[in-house]
Order: structure tokens, then C-alpha cells, then sequence
């Protein structure tokens, strides 16, 4: 399914839904970042998506990680919560979602790369290297502050 976002866009459709999702800010031992090369917007992100029923969000993050980039995870800590009414998500079948997500920390504990059928590329991205792809604004806003570890507390816009 393809997706346009659009960020503060005076042309954006209406939001007509909202669905809590997660991302995760998952750094390797090196302080290497875990991103993907996402199928429906052809943008680099953070590993992530939607939260179902029955599931506790820490379960949601380990689960979208996994699902998307082969990696396990355990989670270090909540980085931000965003949800701008400004950036909406426009899909093929007509849903045009307004943002709603929680940015996490989280560690690898085993697994390997791998692709999705979210994901057609998977790698491990040194944060000197970012401005080099192409990623969504608001993806690296949630970048900057979960590799920021100044932070203290969790953004929240």
C-alpha cells in the first residue's frame, strides 16, 4: 500500500483516523542506528508501526523491529511522543491518518538483518551518515532525540 505524508501542508487532506504506533531509536554497540528503506514511501526510517489489540506497547516495539528488520530488541527508555495534527498520512485506500507516536531507545539483543516486505533494505547507519539519506522531517526530529543523550526527559509534541 502506497503512502504520501504530508507535514503541515496547507493542501493535506482531513486526518479521518488516528492509530497509536511506535519507533524505535535502536543503537548497536558501535552507536550505529538500526534504519529501514521503507516499501510504501521509498523514504529511510526508524523501524516501526502500529499497535495492536491485545498487545502492551513494549511488546508492539520488539515486535515491529523484528517483523521489519530481523533484529530483537529490548527497550531502554521512551525518547518522545508525537502527535503533530499537522503531519498526516495519506493511503491508497482512502485512510489518511493523523500522526500519534512513541519514540522508544532500545538496545539489539540478537536476530540479523533482513527485509520485509515493509522494509526493501535494512542496515545499520552510522549517525555521521544520515544527512546522506533520504528521511521524512519529521523521522529525523524523532532521530536527533533519541541519539541525543543529553535528554532527560522524553520530548512530547
Amino acid at each position: 500500500m502506497g503512502r504520501i505524508d504530508y507535514f503541515h501542508d496547507p493542501n493535506a487532506p482531513k486526518a479521518n483516523s488516528v492509530v497509536p504506533s511506535v519507533t524505535a531509536v535502536v543503537r548497536n554497540p558501535d552507536g550505529q542506528l538500526l534504519l529501514i528503506h521503507k516499501t510504501d514511501n521509498d523514504l529511510w526510517a526508524l523501524p516501526g508501526g502500529g499497535h495492536e489489540i491485545g498487545e502492551s506497547i513494549s511488546d508492539t516495539v520488539a515486535r515491529e523491529v523484528w517483523e521489519e528488520t530481523g533484529i530483537t530488541v529490548e527497550i531502554d527508555g521512551v525518547s518522545g511522543l508525537y502527535t503533530d495534527p499537522g503531519h498526516v498520512m495519506r493511503y491508497d485506500d482512502g485512510e489518511v491518518r493523523q500522526q500519534f507516536s512513541i519514540c522508544f531507545r532500545a538496545h539489539p539483543t540478537g536476530g540479523g538483518l533482513r527485509t520485509s516486505s515493509e522494509s526493501k533494505e535494512v542496515r545499520w547507519v552510522d549517525p555521521s551518515d544520515l544527512d546522506r539519506l533520504e528521511i521524512h522531517p519529521s523521522m529525523r526530529l524523532r532521530i536527533a532525540h533519541g541519539l541525543d543523550t543529553t535528554r532527560t526527559e522524553p520530548y512530547i509534541g
